[in-house]
């Protein structure tokens, strides 16, 4: 698993909530709230679960990756009920989602340092 890669890929996603705002897009609030629908989290829950379970890091990212989803879900569901003022109060700095995306970053980060050294 590529880790700077999850860490862009999760990043990318308020890109993704800014442009649905922007076209009038709909999205997959229920997928996105899970946190083992993306790549990085199917490799969470198995490959790495199984390789570094005993890893402190790694249980720190789960739960940051979950707390994540369950962010980016909001969003999603507010973008969906066309609640776009409130959708771009989710995205502002130093929201609940904001916090969930930088938390997720510092947490794989600190996996990777983890299963490197």
């Amino acid at each position: 698993m590529d880790l700077n890669n999850a860490i862009q890929r999760h990043a990318e996603w308020k890109f993704r909530f800014r442009k649905a705002l922007h076209d009038d897009e709909s999205l997959d609030a229920t997928a996105i709230s899970k946190d083992n629908n993306c790549e990085f989290g199917k490799w969470l829950h198995g490959e790495a679960k199984a390789r570094y379970g005993k890893c402190a890091s790694l249980a720190n990212c789960l739960a940051h990756h979950a707390a994540f989803h369950l962010a980016a879900g909001k969003v999603a569901e507010a973008i969906n009920a066309r609640k776009k003022d409130e959708a771009e109060r989710m995205l502002a700095l130093g929201s609940a989602y904001d916090l969930a995306s930088k938390g997720v970053g510092v947490a794989i980060i600190e996996l990777k340092n983890e299963i490197l050294s």
